[in-house]
């Protein structure tokens, strides 16, 4: 164990990060404007003048984007004050054996929420198409836990999960990336900010990727699992303030 990480330090952080990721979603419901967008669905209507199907959509109802932004802060807070608190035994029992099986779980939502969020950004409405992101996102995260629950029966670090989680954790940006060409080639380019959130955040979800490899093949200090715990809490931190203060200020400041 690093002579400068403990667990008790760990538990320590896990608190500050409840109240710093609390304190940022209250900050953002009472300093944002109201600002709604409309969840629709889709489907086909029979046309009498033309007498064929064609396709058409319905709002099914309002979505509160400063509401969405303050949840991931929200998820975030929550786990990390579990984790400090009730779960702590078990996490620092699954710390000694390189595992955070909380982690995966509190991403696969609070990450899947962040990717709705940006995913609206670029006019993705459709009801079903932003559960499926959020799904494929969870899907990502969940398979980090499957990463480190069957990496605990391997003699060597099985990459199995890593790549299958890569593989659905890209498909979302592929969506994004898409609604962003599709609207810039019609004539309809996305605010700047917008562009900026996309690299942005996309360079920090590989940045978690990279803190796993750097684990897993023991580069330098991540030779110490709760090394590379403390990076992805840090991380996680700065993604989501990131996210939240960039939407903010590109669409939610009154």
């Amino acid at each position: 164990m690093s002579k400068n990480i403990s667990q008790l330090s760990l538990r320590n952080f896990n608190l500050v990060m409840s109240a710093t990721h609390f304190l940022q979603g209250v900050a953002v419901v009472i300093l944002s404007k109201s600002y709604n967008l409309p969840i629709s669905g889709s489907y086909l209507k029979f046309d009498a003048v033309s007498q064929s199907l064609v396709p058409t959509s319905k709002t099914l109802f309002d979505l509160s984007l400063p509401l969405l932004v303050a949840a991931f802060f929200f998820l975030s807070s929550l786990a990390h004050l579990v984790i400090a608190t009730v779960y702590n035994k078990r996490y620092n029992s699954d710390l000694k054996v390189g595992m955070n099986k909380a982690r995966w779980i509190e991403y696969a939502l609070s990450a899947s929420t962040m990717m709705v969020a940006i995913s609206l950004l670029v006019g993705i409405y459709d009801l079903m198409s932003l559960m499926m992101i959020f799904a494929l996102t969870a899907i990502m995260n969940l398979m980090g836990l499957v990463m480190e629950v069957h990496n605990q029966t391997t003699k060597k670090t099985n990459w199995l999960s890593f790549w299958i989680g890569s593989l659905a954790g890209i498909i979302p940006w592929i969506a994004v990336a898409f609604y962003m060409w599709i609207g810039a080639d019609n004539g309809s380019k996305a605010p700047d900010f917008v562009y900026w959130i996309f690299v942005s955040i996309f360079v920090f979800f590989n940045c978690f990727a990279i803190n796993m490899v750097l684990q897993y093949k023991k580069v330098g200090p991540w030779k110490d699992y709760l090394y590379g715990e403390r990076a992805y809490i840090i991380l996680s931190l700065v993604a989501k303030s990131l996210l939240a203060w960039q939407v903010f200020a590109g669409t939610l400041r009154p």
